[in-house]
């Protein structure tokens, strides 16, 4: 039995997978309001208050989550319901949610051991049972081939994974729609119904794909349940959107794929499967920690802790933990993109603003503030600025500084305007940081900045640097 209290964890925690018809634009017409803002609830968390916010065209609301999604996959952000915007919501997709709880700190949802018993509970009537069997064989193997994971196989009994076959109301709360609609849903790491795979028997479950691709599905919603979430990449198989083109005889994981579930798990002993061929791609390796040489995208702090940034990873240090924790970017923001220019976090607001090249973001906690992202350029940047190197924001002035090649400019962040007189050469106000900086923050009273495998501890009330040390050496390497 399910308790209302156990009820709203399985709904935060929910993760399930969701496709539209196989082709739909079998179906004309266009997409109703009430379907609109259903896509948006259920993928974008609009809140839901029993008003028809998507009719309403000045809603603010509406416009944030449309934002939202628009950013997400690559679209053009307009906030309206433009064409390109129409056409991604009619696709066929997985129903995990694209803007998920999951990714606020700290919680990351895995499994605590390498061994992971699974269950097939019961089967569809559209495919015989070694069909079955065989394509969720294949799908576990999917996963398994690319970390230490192994799954065994239970009979009888409770398994950390149950894999059922059910259609509307099946005892979670989260009803199956019928055919054409929800295909799946399943549950992150965890005890009781976390785990779980449910799949909507009401659809025609095929081993190709002139139905819908057990393989393919399973695969994905194991994806879900050994902790993943989606990613951005489309050639991802945690991509959101359900691809019944799939060429099934020359699947591989992607890299981005591959990068996700070894974050959680590790590599295993022998060697990565390449993701299409080894001449074509090459796997990318984890950064090491402890390397001598390790240097930094960007440095920031955040709610008392302190994030360095590396190409699509990122160390999270808290005064709590001697060791730093390492996690991809994809976890707690999807829809960036990876390897960051600067990253500053504005206290005063509880904000953290991101500059990639030309542009720049504004997060808090895990979503994406409305209106980003914008350029550069609107912040009193002249357009001879393609990127920004490093930021940092100094609580005691209310100041930003932005580093630029061997100059730097100082934002106020009270009248949202560059000071008059910059920018100013590096080297005259900060004597002895005399190389590019690649990154920089401020802790303790010192500004802290980085380049290549150097940090230099500047204290800007003696104007000097007062120690020079390792960029990793907040790692206790």
């Amino acid at each position: 039995m399910i308790t209302m209290k156990s009820l709203l964890v399985l709904l935060v925690y929910l993760a399930f997978s969701a496709a539209h018809p196989l082709h739909p634009a079998a179906r004309a017409g266009k997409m109703s309001m009430d379907r609109i803002q259903k896509y948006l609830e259920d993928f974008y968390h609009l809140e839901k208050n029993g008003k028809q916010f998507v009719r309403r065209k000045d809603s603010n609301p509406v416009v944030a989550k449309i934002q939202d999604m628009q950013r997400f996959f690559g679209l053009k952000v307009t906030g309206n319901l433009d064409d390109d915007t129409m056409e991604m919501m009619k696709k066929p997709r997985c129903g995990f949610p694209d803007v998920s709880p999951f990714r606020l700190f700290p919680y990351m949802p895995k499994w605590k051991k390498n061994e992971v018993t699974y269950r097939i509970v019961n089967y569809t009537a559209d495919m015989n049972q070694i069909d079955t069997d065989a394509a969720i064989e294949r799908a576990l193997k999917v996963w398994s081939d690319v970390t230490p994971l192994t799954f065994h196989r239970l009979r009888e009994g409770e398994a950390d994974i149950m894999i059922s076959f059910a259609v509307q109301e099946h005892g979670d709360f989260i009803p199956f729609d019928g055919p054409g609609g929800v295909l799946g849903h399943a549950y992150p790491p965890g005890p009781k119904i976390n785990g779980d795979v449910h799949l909507d028997d009401d659809e025609k479950w095929t081993k190709d794909t002139t139905g819908v691709n057990l393989f393919l599905v399973a695969a994905h919603e194991f994806g879900h349940s050994l902790g993943l979430f989606h990613s951005t990449d489309t050639k991802a198989l945690m991509y959101p959107i359900y691809n019944a083109n799939t060429d099934l005889t020359r699947f591989f994981l992607s890299q981005d794929d591959i990068a996700g579930i070894q974050s959680l798990y590790g590599s295993p002993d022998g060697p990565v499967p390449p993701t299409k061929s080894a001449d074509t791609e090459k796997p990318e390796e984890k950064p090491v920690t402890c390397d001598s040489n390790r240097s930094f995208d960007a440095v920031s702090t955040l709610r008392g802790e302190m994030l360095f940034f590396k190409d699509r990873y990122f160390w999270r240090k808290s005064s709590n933990n001697i060791e730093p924790a390492l996690y991809m970017l994809t976890t707690f923001w999807p829809s960036l993109p990876s390897g960051f220019d600067a990253v500053y976090e504005l206290t005063t607001k509880d904000m953290v603003f991101i500059f990639k090249e030309s542009k720049f973001w504004s997060i808090k906690g895990s979503d994406i503030q409305p209106g980003y992202p914008r350029d550069i350029y609107t912040l009193g940047f002249p357009r001879t600025v393609k990127k920004i190197d490093a930021a940092f924001f100094y609580k005691e002035k209310q100041k930003t500084y932005f580093f630029v090649n061997d100059i730097y400019w100082r934002y106020d962040e009270k009248r949202h305007s560059m000071d008059h007189g910059y920018p100013r050469q590096i080297a005259t106000d900060f004597p002895g940081v005399n190389q590019k900086i690649d990154a920089a923050f401020e802790a303790f009273g010192f500004f802290y900045f980085f380049s290549g495998s150097t940090q230099f501890q500047f204290d800007p009330n003696a104007k000097r640097v007062t120690r020079t040390l390792k960029s990793n050496s907040w790692f206790n390497c």
